[in-house]
């Protein structure tokens, strides 16, 4: 006998993998995958594609045709019931009769969730929700944080020797890893909502911060921490067109003849006279920004663990010893008791080419999102 569970998981694996498929297009819309099943046969399947155009439910629809009357539809995220640059989802599986739907999660925002499955089950149409949710809630961690935390999922990247050095002590650093870890950087900027660094960092390496990928088809915003007012605007970083917010303290903001692509935004200063990043991450989620991915120094990277805004740390590890002399990888406070120190939990450890990268999870974010 079929167990209905796996079967239902099967299908959703597949929504999964069609949802993913938008990881480099779809933001500040979540990734969505769906797929109409009819006599345990897949009649139709679709993904969001961008911001904008059709929504997942309707591409799949739109291949299923009259074979979605009394099939099965499976989707990774809640149908929305709301009307927005597209039509409703929900009214779309009414419309074509479907039996039943499978959900993954729930949809996040809190001033619509739920309601696009209580409009489907209003219709008398069975909603089955929660089959592949903590899957789902990864796909779309960036989307999920920006709606619950009002905060972006960040994701800070560190590249360094084995010995934990980013630079030697003149401050040359390129380049430590590999030029396979720095395309891999790049794929992960290119799935990024925001590139977070800073003035210092931006003038000391003339850096550009685009993702350079060739599956790029948004480039990231680049936000810029300029709480001294260095920066002029003729910087080779304005010459890319990609858009740039430039974050300023309240003493700092200089009238310039900034470029069209270019917005400046004003952050407080906190208690340490540095930019509040706990105001600023909220500002970027008002400017819709599921994800940052970081390029900076050691004290914007160890203000970011202190204020406990990292989510992911993802640390590039080259098969190379620096010395004492070195830089260090980021600034923490002194702490003088073990229990003090920050403890990670290992997600993923793989080789890329001869480097190896780490990414890990502060224990406090385990658990910190749910549908």
């Amino acid at each position: 006998m079929t167990d209905p569970l796996a079967c239902h998981q099967r299908y959703m694996q597949r929504a999964l993998e069609l949802a993913a498929q938008g990881r480099f297009s779809t933001a500040p819309n979540p990734m969505v995958g769906c797929v109409i099943v009819a006599d345990d046969q897949i009649v139709g399947e679709g993904w969001h594609q961008r911001a904008g155009e059709p929504h997942a439910e309707v591409h799949a629809l739109r291949e299923a045709g009259a074979a979605a009357k009394g099939a099965i539809a499976y989707v990774t995220l809640e149908p929305c019931s709301h009307f927005g640059r597209t039509p409703p989802c929900a009214d779309a599986l009414i419309k074509a009769e479907v039996a039943t739907v499978v959900v993954a999660m729930k949809d996040p925002n809190p001033l619509v969730s739920g309601e696009g499955i209580e409009r489907l089950r209003a219709h008398g149409i069975e909603v089955i929700v929660g089959v592949l949710e903590q899957q789902a809630l990864a796909l779309n961690c960036g989307f999920v944080a920006r709606m619950q935390r009002q905060r972006p999922w960040l994701r800070l990247k560190m590249a360094a020797s084995l010995d934990g050095r980013t630079a030697l002590a003149n401050g040359e650093s390129q380049w430590i890893t590999s030029i396979d870890a720095r395309r891999d950087v790049h794929r992960w900027r290119a799935q990024s909502s925001a590139i977070l660094s800073t003035a210092r960092t931006v003038l000391a390496d003339n850096a550009v911060l685009t993702a350079r990928h060739p599956q790029t088809v948004i480039q990231p915003t680049r936000v810029i921490i300029d709480s001294h007012g260095l920066l002029t605007g003729n910087e080779t970083l304005f010459q890319e067109l990609a858009s740039v917010i430039v974050v300023h303290a309240p003493d700092t903001a200089v009238e310039r003849n900034w470029p069209a692509h270019v917005e400046c935004i004003t952050v407080t200063r906190n208690e340490t006279q540095h930019i509040d990043l706990v105001e600023l991450m909220h500002a970027l989620a008002a400017h819709h920004i599921n994800s940052v991915w970081t390029e900076c120094g050691a004290q914007l990277a160890g203000a970011l663990l202190n204020a406990e805004l990292v989510d992911e740390v993802v640390v590039y590890l080259a098969p190379k010893l620096v010395g004492a002399s070195g830089l260090g990888l980021l600034n923490l406070p002194a702490f003088s008791h073990m229990s003090q120190v920050p403890e990670l939990t290992f997600k993923d450890v793989r080789q890329v080419a001869e480097d190896l990268r780490i990414i890990a999870v502060p224990r406090r974010v385990r658990g910190d999102l749910t549908s």
